[in-house]
């Protein structure tokens, strides 16, 4: 299956402001619905802060560094971006592409998957904890996060895998809810991997996940 060649893919090579990308994401996401612009994938880095979803508990905010603190308006709760890390924001129209939110995010989580197996790290989901995951037992941890919000049905925000961030800066909050396992990167896990390189192989698995959120079967 080939890339839709539809889609714009923005890549940013310096740090985007959060506050920037947010409005870029409103903007885009209301062309989309009105059918004036193109879907868009949007992979870029932001400065250090903190996010804030929809279902967001105080008490897992603590940062001692002072990060800024942004209602990011999708679902989940607190997450941290920062440099060395990758996120993708997506802006599809789902009325194009079926609205079916529960296998937009098992195609999104599949997409991470495969992109990481191409880096050479096994990781997998976990039930009833949201993100992907690597390794077993005590050794598992967290090492990308996702967080969608649908508005007339075109989705905003995304995903973020960790390549090489400041693993430290979790320690500012309870990273979406889950005080029971840690956070990692592909450096933490000896991978010392480009973003570029990340770029690329999330760009070759694309396809993969398109076919996956358009298959009609139910997800299991």
């Amino acid at each position: 299956m080939k890339i839709d060649e539809t889609i714009e893919w923005r890549v940013s090579e310096d740090l985007v402001p959060y506050e920037e990308a947010r409005a870029f994401m409103e903007e885009r996401a209301a062309a989309v619905h009105a059918g004036t612009a193109p879907e868009c994938i949007w992979l870029l880095e932001h400065p250090p802060l903190f996010t804030a979803g929809t279902s967001s508990d105080p008490a897992e905010l603590f940062n001692p560094s002072g990060f800024p603190v942004y209602d990011a308006g999708r679902g989940g709760r607190y997450t941290y971006h920062g440099p060395g890390q990758r996120v993708g924001y997506l802006m599809l129209n789902l009325d194009r592409r079926g609205r079916d939110v529960r296998r937009l995010v098992h195609s999104l989580e599949g997409w991470i998957i495969a992109s990481l197996a191409e880096l050479g790290v096994e990781a997998h989901r976990a039930e009833g904890r949201i993100g992907i995951w690597v390794g077993e037992g005590a050794a598992e941890a967290k090492i990308a996060a996702l967080g969608i919000r649908i508005k007339r049905w075109v989705t905003l925000h995304g995903f973020s895998i960790n390549v090489a961030p400041d693993l430290s800066h979790f320690g500012g909050i309870v990273p979406c809810g889950i005080s029971e396992f840690g956070v990692t990167s592909l450096q933490a896990l000896g991978k010392e991997i480009a973003i570029t390189c990340v770029d690329d192989v999330l760009k070759q698995c694309f396809p993969s996940f398109l076919r996956d959120l358009s298959h009609t079967c139910k997800v299991s």
